[in-house]
């Protein structure tokens, strides 16, 4: 038995030719052409090593946990797999995997590979530094990781010449090279998988002439935003996009042509999927994490070809997750799945659509409980505005690229831990770290199947009350704290409780109590932040405000004209940048 996992990242499936994207990917064409297509392929937890915790442990991550490593308790399906006698091998340019948040994934494979310079990997050594730019403006904190990020990535360019330079030709090459090298052995599973086409768009030139682009008209990093993202050609980004999945379609099908080459092609599972996908202006948003959960960052691509079913050419409607990926190659390699693991293997649905679920979650920690039966999806927020009732079980206090805070550390209680800690207590530690406030959105209810843009919410409480109650029996499946039920309002689910909140959402406590009128909550919240500013340099809010019609409610120009009036230079932009992110409430 031999398999193959093909990943990309953030590769969106919208742009993509089957799925009826205008990307120049004919390779992806060749593949759905031979292989099982799912179109209602959906993501659990996000982004990057939440996904990949569902990989290996087949089970949400984000009702627990944000970012974060393996825990010790952890299952691992490439663990076990190893264990059973099947050799797993990695190779990657992921570089997530070797920083303090992802440091013991790699390790639970019998062998990997780790292709350097992605994403400014620290890689390089160069003390003096090449100048950069940047339209977007977070916050400070957030500015300076990113300037580090864009810093090295410009130094690794520049050892990066050629296309055989470039990390995602030597991640293939390498993968390809285990497969050449071990062709005619038998259990193993190969991982190979490349961080394109996530940002930035680092792309060789044959790649942007197909889109009539050039290498210096975009330097490839796109900033999380709202409307527009700034740049003096938007097209542009989305161009480059799409050359640097045209790149990774043509390494796809090398891939492929390898395989069928050494023989493989016929009796080797295959699967091509992502972790999630990204949004290039769709619902005026970009990029992911800061705004809800759209199909497309959450309807992923999902391709496999399983020779004990061969079904070449057909497509399927049942609904499949990330998680149900390690259960299909436990199931593949006769390997035992654990109790732990409520992923469930794809076969069924591969032979001939037979539903392996009704419903799956997904979403990130801190942000709407999202539900979704293929059909519909429902985003539930928090009844609360805050972080209340929100807290990290771990073992592994790390993020991204740090440990948690020591002020993070002070308030840590020892919790008797959950079905899937084997007995282990964790820590609690109160949550600090989230996206924006998902309650300024509130809730949304879309029928994806006759409106797949979500261009038009729905207004339907019955369908929208009994999403809500198909979200209980998972939350009890995977052992969700019981603060979760309380924090989105399910731990006393009625329709009468449903239409209180709904009030309460439409007049919002905070804009009933305020002396100043604001049109809805986002002007509310982007004031509060301007004031806070204003008030550091020394100008009090009614100052702020003198110029302001006191007849008429703040609408978002306001907020935006308070900060050209009273601030400038680059705290200005911050300023702007951050406002409206708070300004955007759908």
């Amino acid at each position: 038995m031999k398999a193959v996992m093909l990943m990309f990242d953030t590769l969106t499936r919208n742009h993509l030719a089957p799925y009826g994207g205008d990307a120049i990917t004919p390779n992806f064409t060749r593949l759905a052409q031979e292989s099982v297509q799912f179109n209602n392929f959906y993501v659990g937890s996000m982004p990057c090593m939440p996904a990949r915790r569902e990989l290996h442990t087949g089970r949400y991550n984000f009702l627990h946990r944000s970012w974060g490593p393996l825990e010790p308790f952890d299952f691992s399906a490439m663990q076990a797999l190893r264990q059973n006698g099947v050799h797993t091998h990695m190779v990657t340019d992921h570089k997530h995997y070797w920083r303090d948040g992802g440091a013991t994934y790699h390790t639970r494979y019998s062998t990997f590979d780790f292709i350097r310079g992605q994403e400014g990997d620290c890689w390089i050594g160069q003390v003096e530094k090449p100048q950069i730019r940047w339209q977007g403006m977070e916050d400070e904190e957030t500015r300076r990781r990113r300037a580090g990020r864009m810093t090295q990535d410009l130094i690794n360019r520049a050892a990066m010449p050629t296309q055989q330079e470039h990390f995602t030709h030597r991640t293939i090459s390498a993968g390809m090279e285990f497969m050449q090298t071990n062709c005619r052995q038998d259990n193993w599973f190969l991982q190979i998988e490349c961080f394109d086409p996530h940002e930035p768009f680092f792309v060789p030139e044959k790649y942007l002439a197909q889109y009539g682009c050039t290498p210096d008209e975009f330097d490839g990093w796109v900033p999380y935003y709202c409307d527009s993202p700034g740049g003096k050609d938007d097209g542009k980004a989305r161009k480059f996009y799409q050359a640097l999945m045209t790149m990774c379609d043509d390494y796809l099908g090398q891939v492929m042509d390898k395989m069928k080459a050494l023989g493989l092609w016929e009796d080797t599972l295959f699967i091509v999927c992502t972790d999630h996908g990204f949004l290039l202006g769709e619902h005026q948003w970009w990029g992911k994490n800061i705004m809800p959960v759209y199909n497309e960052i959450a309807r992923t691509p999902f391709f496999i070809r399983d020779p004990r079913c061969l079904k070449p050419g057909e497509q399927r409607e049942a609904l499949a997750q990330t998680i149900d990926i390690p259960a299909t190659l436990l199931d593949y390699f006769n390997v035992e799945r654990p109790a732990s693991m409520t992923g469930r293997p794809l076969l069924p649905a591969v032979e001939n659509d037979t539903p392996v679920r009704d419903y799956g979650l997904f979403g990130y920690f801190g942000g709407h409980l999202n539900i979704t039966d293929g059909e519909s999806v429902y985003m539930r927020c928090p009844r609360e505005k805050g972080k209340e009732n929100l807290f990290e079980y771990t073992l592994m206090p790390t993020r991204i690229d740090s440990p948690f805070k020591v002020s993070e550390l002070t308030d840590i209680r020892i919790h008797p831990g959950f079905d899937f800690t084997q007995g282990a207590q964790v820590m609690q530690i109160p949550a600090s770290f989230g996206y924006l406030n998902p309650w300024r959105f509130g809730d949304k209810l879309f029928n994806v199947k006759n409106d797949p843009q979500q261009a038009q919410p729905l207004d339907a409480p019955p369908k929208a009350f009994a999403m809500a109650q198909a979200m209980l029996p998972l939350l009890r499946e995977h052992d969700a704290p019981p603060e979760l039920y309380v924090r989105f309002g399910l731990e006393a689910l009625t329709p009468e409780r449903e239409q209180a909140y709904a009030e309460r959402w439409q007049q919002d406590d905070a804009l009933a109590n305020t002396p100043w009128r604001c049109a809805d909550r986002g002007v509310y919240e982007a004031l509060m932040f301007i004031s806070k500013a204003a008030e550091q340099a020394g100008i009090d809010l009614p100052t702020l405000l003198a110029a302001c019609a006191a007849d008429a409610p703040l609408q978002g120009s306001d907020i935006l004209q308070l900060v050209e009036r009273h601030f400038t230079g680059d705290r200005q932009r911050a300023l702007a940048y951050q406002a409206r992110l708070l300004l955007r409430v759908d």
